[in-house]
């Protein structure tokens, strides 16, 4: 059994890619972008200005532990709730500018 003669090789045709058709977006994908942009808000807004009223020395959380009342109480703590709220805060905007993927074309 011999093995084949070596052919040439074939020119290959240019192919263009297909074309691709945009998502199709329903009603509740662009209610739960909503809903997620407005929780993202809520949350990043009460993060960033809860640790700097009255109220942050009066929850549960610091009634619970007493031993850890001096870290509850440490200005790098609540600094460091207010940069949670800031990262939401970044994140609802971020999904803000990403409602354009809703628009229709």
């Amino acid at each position: 059994m011999m093995p084949p003669d070596p052919q040439e090789p074939m020119v290959e045709e240019i192919h263009r890619p297909l074309p691709v058709a945009p998502p199709l977006y329903h009603w509740y994908h662009k209610m739960s972008a909503v809903v997620f942009i407005t929780f993202c808000l809520e949350i990043g807004l009460f993060l960033l200005i809860f640790p700097w009223t009255e109220y942050w020395d009066g929850n549960y959380f610091s009634g619970v532990l007493p031993n850890l009342r001096d870290y509850w109480d440490n200005m790098y703590v609540r600094g460091a709730v207010s940069g949670l709220g800031v990262v939401n805060l970044c994140i609802s905007f971020a999904e803000i500018l990403r409602l354009r993927r809703f628009a229709r074309r």
